[in-house]
């Protein structure tokens, strides 16, 4: 084995591992405090906008958030693979610690400030449960996918910048290459979070799906940018926008039968 896949080694396997821990703590968290379960919390009914905005006010904050560093590090750790490896071969051996966790700093600051601006968007949309707002979603990330700026935002995250060695400069560049490399990743997977966070139910697996898709499109090598419709980039979004449908109307038949009414297009007997 080389130097260079003996280092890639050491990096993929404590990031993996990272993510599996990640992946096991989500799944043995109560559901009704995770952040996907808040926003699409409903019991047997569609949440109105006053139970989704109590759903948040009542969660404790340190809650959510720890939730949401445990979604990050779950679905995006094997996508650090590569910039962990340009930062450790730019820093010093006794400096390289102290640089990876300030990459991870601005990393995860860059996700921060997404999830605020992701939870706005969901407090905005899932009031009413509409499958027009899902729908409406659906169709962005299914444009987004095939847009020129997806494609610049995946291109960038390839992008491997000078670091300073040691020094003040080292931890700027450190914190610079972490948070600017967080803020391309969320401009190329920001609807498909959106259309996750939307889902009533089933949300652990559609993060699966989604964190394998968002590693295999970071494998790709960079293209020009450019209007690319690619029906594979289409598949998981339609199977979100899919799953959302079909639990609304699930949810509607289970509310109206349990009224004692009748589901639209049924019979009363």
């Amino acid at each position: 084995m080389t130097p260079a896949a003996r280092e890639r080694r050491g990096v993929r396997v404590p990031l993996l591992a990272a993510s599996a821990a990640a992946w096991a703590l989500l799944a043995a968290i109560p559901s009704g405090w995770s952040l996907p379960a808040l926003c699409a919390a409903a019991g047997w009914r569609l949440p109105s906008a006053d139970e989704i905005i109590l759903a948040f006010a009542v969660a404790p904050p340190g809650m959510l958030a720890a939730t949401w560093l445990l979604m990050l590090a779950a679905m995006m750790g094997p996508t650090l693979v590569g910039p962990l490896c340009h930062v450790r071969a730019r820093s010093l051996a006794s400096r390289r610690g102290r640089a990876v966790a300030v990459f991870l700093a601005g990393y995860a600051a860059a996700w921060s400030l997404a999830g605020l601006g992701l939870a706005a968007a969901v407090l905005a949309l899932l009031p009413g449960g509409s499958v027009a707002a899902s729908a409406l979603v659906a169709l962005t990330a299914v444009v987004w996918q095939a847009s020129p700026a997806k494609q610049s935002c995946l291109n960038r995250c390839h992008a491997r910048p000078p670091l300073a060695a040691f020094g003040p400069a080292a931890a700027r560049d450190a914190w610079r290459f972490g948070f600017g490399h967080g803020i391309w990743c969320v401009g190329s997977c920001w609807p498909l979070m959106l259309a996750m966070l939307l889902l009533p139910i089933g949300h652990l697996a559609a993060m699966a799906v989604l964190a394998g898709w968002l590693l295999a499109e970071r494998l790709a090598p960079p293209v020009p940018p450019g209007w690319r419709w690619r029906p594979w980039r289409a598949r998981p979004i339609l199977r979100l926008a899919a799953a959302r449908v079909t639990a609304v109307r699930a949810r509607i038949g289970i509310g109206a039968t349990l009224r004692g009414g009748r589901p639209a297009g049924g019979r009363a007997t």
